[in-house]
């Protein structure tokens, strides 16, 4: 999971049922999941590409969600940074042995974010490249301010601005990249629309075809809310929720 500081090095499910959505997650993406053990605390489920931990899943009653970390160098020191640019910590300082540090926060507009340090011993078995399947595509904020999203993203942690598109009545979408010069770039934001509840972050998994990975949320119980449709670049996309009510999406090359 080493990550270079300034990208998302780990994406995280917070669900009320691990063993239904592990199985979902499975169907749809193509992950195999395996449970860590918890010691006092809750069980820990990793969601797995071959040997590569790809995201984590953990039960927390009454919450529905995935949170995605972004590596830092200090985390007490981001951690202040954060706070002084407007963001609310949720979580102080965290080890977790043998592992990383990290703490749960939000940005100033509500977004939760999760940063993070590696510890210098933790597993880093080499992850596939994207747009394999089951890697992660793409990166999203729904934010209630743009402006102030992007330029806290930019002091905080280096993103900068690729392009914006002009969306119409959606506004402006804001591609950025976190510092890999990705000729496409990491991800995008954009004024949530009324029906987003809070400031969010969503996340791309990719697939191998969009209409088959369709017909696999429909059978598990989970739900399209739009889509598919096709981006700049020629990708498919989609956007749904989980039996559980987390918001996901998928990517693929292939329609």
């Amino acid at each position: 999971m080493f990550t270079p500081k300034g990208k998302f090095g780990w994406y995280e499910l917070m669900t009320s049922d691990p063993k239904a959505a592990g199985q979902f997650y499975s169907d749809v993406v193509g992950w195999t999941t395996r449970e860590m053990p918890g010691g006092d605390g809750p069980s820990y489920t990793t969601f797995n590409l071959g040997d590569a931990g790809m995201a984590g899943m953990l039960q927390i009653p009454g919450h529905t969600a995935w949170i995605g970390y972004i590596a830092v160098d200090d985390v007490d020191a981001h951690i202040e940074k954060i706070v002084e640019a407007g963001g609310k910590l949720w979580k102080p300082a965290t080890d977790v042995p043998g592992l990383l540090r990290f703490a749960v926060l939000s940005d100033p507009q509500g977004a939760a974010i999760v940063v993070f340090t590696p510890h210098p011993a933790m597993p880093t078995p080499e992850r596939p490249a994207p747009p394999t399947p089951g890697t992660i595509g793409w990166h999203e904020l729904y934010t209630t301010d743009l402006e102030g999203g992007f330029d806290f993203y930019n002091k905080l942690f280096g993103w900068t601005k690729v392009s914006d598109m002009d969306m119409g009545p959606m506004g402006i979408y804001r591609i950025f990249d976190e510092g890999d010069h990705k000729q496409m770039g990491d991800g995008g934001m954009m004024t949530k629309a009324s029906q987003v509840p809070v400031s969010c972050w969503n996340f791309y998994f990719n697939v191998e075809s969009i209409n088959a990975a369709i017909r696999r949320i429909k059978a598990g119980g989970g739900k399209i809310i739009n889509g598919p449709m096709q981006v700049p670049g020629g990708s498919w996309i989609i956007q749904g929720h989980d039996p559980q009510g987390a918001i996901f999406s998928l990517v693929s090359t292939n329609e």
